[in-house]
């Protein structure tokens, strides 16, 4: 039963009202008084939480298990609004929060049902295997908390327990459970590889089938596209335009297909972005978030001059004050943009519940196929990414050791995005290269074999699908058959350098664009509006040039093909007469591209940057290289040209095409900063050793010469001005400080002090509790503290937790400490679980560094450790605590001002 006030022996009651008053925390004098050892107490707990009844100190959380997956999903607009936003009562939670009222059971949760509905049975009276793993679980805890950081750590050694139970078993069943235990990642990233391929052919098929629906229609059969229909005849006669269908005739019947066009365009993007609107999320305004969908135009949220600890403590005593007028809460669109970068962050340790779910999934498979079909310049390849996550998050639920361990779902996740890149480009290698160049956070070795093989079933599956018929992967696969000449190395060079400042100033116009166009208060208030704008101008101004009408993923085909392989295209003059025409269209196709990818990135649709700006580089490689055939053609016998063939015609010394597609990785590598991943998906989009050395060069260069003109990719841009809690693991700061300089002062309300009585009130622990929620620290913790000598430290969480378990909290007095004379008695007596117990939620052994450690050791225990907070001491005395958003913005800081 839960213990009374009276039924501790040496309680003494502490004056909440005398801690609230006190702003700054002053350790008890303790000169008659010997401090108690951190050492003697974390052995004390230790031999109460022995291995022989690990599990028997949590039976009750057991049966409350987190049934809901980690990164879990909701109908319905989401509002996150149970963090506390007035002092002195909570908001109970909606549906899609984290956060669970008082007396609320998790077993029938939202996920649950959802889950159950979706045929994946959780009971936990299974017998057998079920049983078994679920046993093996011997350190569950509470959930993550929406908007928070994974606790590393805690997950690798809650793995650790669940391996060593498991190998524990020399049986022929033990053996048995230990290999299939084995097996569960190869079965899962097996499944995410095959249904990712599937979504992908169905995502190619049904686009290409809607795309020509806007300058006509098959009369054999309306699903086909103009290409399937006439087989590639240039006059077909099964293939009606829109013009004809309505019987005009001359400039009427061009007139009319150009109305069917552009309102063709803004129907199917208009109709993408309604459905992206679907999963608007609402946000409250202390998680110090702007978006999570990708929009440069979102409110950056002010810095001060300097990172000040103090005055960041001093933020959350603000947000406790009831008169303070409320900010705005921030509305973002999971399904809108590529996801990429919002990926990144998850994947690095921050939980978005709802990002990653089933309704995502579902919307934002749907509106890529709307929006590629609307004509706009975008892409299907970073919607991939996201999509192939998605599949990943959702596949997790059929093992629980995937299911309930957020390190360990973190390396399906990191091989689902790389499965995405795959199938996008018909290139597996690039896609493990892309996951742990750009994506991936943390991919220990064994996950590396694992997303490889992943990548594989994704684009074998496709490949055996074959979605264009043709037995490609991806439409613009093309195969050169001619060496470069030694000439051309400069003129690769060259294309680097224009390739790579062309992407940083993509960047650069893309963020000015966003800052100020997207900033008008209708356009922000109204995402369709801006969509159908786009749309307008798109279909305005592409329909008149062959070269902006057609797909992008056809037109980056006809930029790179060899002319012997190309016929249409209008790409391949027979004399050096006809080459000024063709970089004439060139030119005006490369002006309207560059600026309708401009103005489409960020729109609220489903929406990816990897081709269109491929395209926008093979336009402008197209160009040089017609260029460099045109000098070849009027000098014929300038000595440069000796290598060429006589009689081989304008592409025996220069192939346009290759000049494309290398301008293409240059300029994709300018805007993502890509680089060895980049090399890799154009060798095998072209299967040529040859050229690997040329795309390899123009790939650096362009690297170079976009990180002196804009230092930022896009997706760092967007991670920036976001504001998301992502610490860049490949970033290498210079530090001049040490720890001590961003420790906050130690306040009362920011530690619980056990010095008296190990018995601190339950409203206490509540109003400690909602200061933390209030400063947005929803995954803070509070060290506990004898004489000012740190022995613990209880998780936000889990504090939450416990709190809501209590029938009575006005009453309850809760133990945060297990003195030496209760441990025997307790061993031996043989009771239920006490709720007022909160010693099993405490961490006895929390990471401390000294305040005067350096800084370089402060960001590897950050990065390496994935810690969510570091405990600062001073002469052996808890000194303060430094979380790891306080850090990230401290890191902010001295980007901003040029320290690092």
């Amino acid at each position: 039963m839960p213990r009374s006030a009276h039924s501790h022996p040496g309680f003494q009651m502490v004056d909440e009202e005398d801690e609230d008053e006190d702003t700054t925390f002053s350790p008890i004098a303790a000169g008659l008084a010997t401090p108690t050892s951190p050492a003697a107490t974390r052995r004390l707990h230790s031999a109460r939480t022995s291995d022989l009844d690990l599990r028997s100190r949590i039976p009750s959380r057991l049966q409350l298990d987190e049934h809901s997956n980690l990164l879990a999903f909701s109908d319905g607009a989401r509002n996150y609004t149970s963090a506390p936003n007035t002092a002195g009562h909570r908001i109970p939670s909606r549906a899609g929060s984290i956060l669970i009222p008082r007396h609320h059971s998790r077993t029938n949760s939202l996920g649950v049902r959802l889950a159950s509905a979706l045929g994946f049975d959780r009971g936990r009276g299974e017998s057998g295997l079920a049983e078994s793993k679920v046993s093996l679980f011997t350190d569950e805890r509470v959930w993550y908390d929406q908007f928070t950081s994974t606790d590393w750590v805690h997950d690798s050694i809650a793995d650790a327990f669940r391996l060593r139970d498991l190998r524990s078993r020399k049986d022929f069943r033990g053996r048995l459970y230990a290999w299939f235990d084995g097996a569960q990642g190869w079965v899962l990233v097996a499944i995410i590889g095959f249904i990712t391929a599937c979504i992908a052919y169905s995502v190619t098929v049904t686009e290409s089938s809607i795309f020509d629906l806007k300058e006509g229609y098959c009369t054999g059969h309306w699903r086909l596209d103009k290409k399937a229909c006439c087989y590639g005849e240039e006059d077909c006669s099964a293939w009606r335009t829109w013009g004809e269908r309505m019987n005009f005739t001359g400039s009427e019947q061009k007139w009319a297909n150009f109305v069917v066009y552009v309102i063709s365009v803004i129907v199917f993007a208009v109709a993408a972005c309604l459905l992206t609107l679907l999963t608007r999320t609402e946000i409250p305004s202390n998680y110090s978030l702007t978006t999570l969908d990708e929009n440069l135009g979102a409110d950056l949220k002010p810095r001060g001059d300097k990172y000040d600890p103090a005055q960041e403590e001093n933020t959350g005593d603000t947000a406790m004050d009831d008169n303070a007028p409320a900010a705005p809460s921030t509305v973002y669109y999971p399904a809108a943009g590529s996801g990429v970068a919002e990926v990144k962050v998850i994947l690095s340790g921050f939980v978005v519940h709802g990002y990653l779910g089933v309704k995502t999934l579902v919307v934002k498979t749907l509106a890529v196929i709307l929006s590629l079909a609307s004509g706009m310049s975008l892409g299907k390849e970073g919607p991939y990414v996201h999509i192939a996550t998605c599949v990943g998050n959702i596949a997790c639920r059929l093992f629980s050791k995937y299911n309930h361990n957020d390190g360990k779902r973190r390396e399906v996740l990191s091989a689902s995005a790389a499965s995405g890149v795959g199938v996008a480009f018909g290139a597996p290698i690039g896609g493990v290269l892309f996951s742990l160049e750009e994506v991936s956070y943390y991919f220990p070795p064994k996950t590396l074999f694992r997303t490889f093989f992943c990548c594989i079933v994704a684009s074998l599956s496709l490949k055996f699908l074959n979605p264009y018929g043709t037995g490609k992967i991806v439409i613009f696969e093309v195969r050169y058959m001619t060496d470069w000449k030694f000439f051309e190395i400069f003129i690769f060079i060259l294309l680097g350098m224009l390739s790579g400042a062309l992407g940083a100033l993509f960047i650069k116009a893309s963020a000015i664009w966003a800052r100020t166009f997207r900033r008008i208060p209708a356009i922000k208030r109204y995402p369709v509006l801006e969509v159908t704008l786009v749309a307008l101008v798109t279909g305005l101004i592409s329909f008149w040039n062959r070269y902006t009408r057609v797909a992008v993923t056809e037109l980056l085909l006809e930029l790179a093909s060899p002319c012997k392989l190309d016929t249409t295209s209008g790409l391949c003059p027979t004399s050096g007469d006809q080459i000024p025409g063709i970089l004439r269209a060139l030119g005006i196709a490369f002006v309207i591209k560059s600026f309708l990818t401009t103005i489409t990135f960020g729109i609220k649709v489903p929406a990816g940057i990897y081709v269109p700006s491929m395209v926008v580089g093979g336009l402008l490689g197209r160009i040089v290289g017609h260029l460099v055939q045109y000098l070849a053609f009027s000098y014929p016998d300038a000595s440069v040209w000796g290598g060429c063939a006589a009689d081989g015609g304008l592409e025996s010394c220069v192939t346009p095409g290759v000049y494309a597609l290398v301008a293409a990785g240059a300029t994709m590598c300018g805007v993502t900063r890509l680089s060895v991943t980049l090399a890799v998906i154009l060798f095998e989009l072209t299967g040529s050793l040859d050229h690997v050395l040329p795309f390899s060069l123009a790939v650096l260069v362009a690297k170079w010469t976009a990180d002196a003109v804009e230092p930022l990719s896009i997706y760092d841009l967007l991670t920036d001005m976001n504001s998301y809690p992502l610490l860049d693991n490949k970033l290498r700061p210079v530090f001049t400080t040490d720890l001590g300089d961003i420790t906050p002062p130690v306040r009362s309300h920011r530690v619980i002090d056990i010095s008296n009585s190990p018995l601190i009130p339950a409203p206490s622990l509540r109003r400690k509790l909602e200061h933390l929620h209030r400063a947005g620290e929803l995954d803070g913790g509070l060290p506990v503290l004898r004489h000012s000598v740190l022995v613990g430290l209880i998780p936000a969480p889990d504090l939450e937790f416990a709190l809501d378990k209590l029938e009575d909290e006005e009453g309850s007095l809760c133990l945060m400490a297990q003195p030496a004379s209760w441990r025997d008695a307790e061993e031996i007596e043989d009771h239920d679980t006490d709720p007022t117990d909160f010693t099993p939620y405490i961490d006895p052994s929390p990471i401390a560094l000294d305040i005067h450690s350096p800084m370089d050791l402060v960001f590897q225990c950050f990065v390496k450790l994935g810690l969510r907070y570091i405990c600062v001491l001073r002469d052996g005395q808890y000194a303060g605590l430094v979380h790891k958003k306080s850090f990230v913005k401290y890191i902010k800081e001295l980007e901003q001002h040029g320290e690092t």
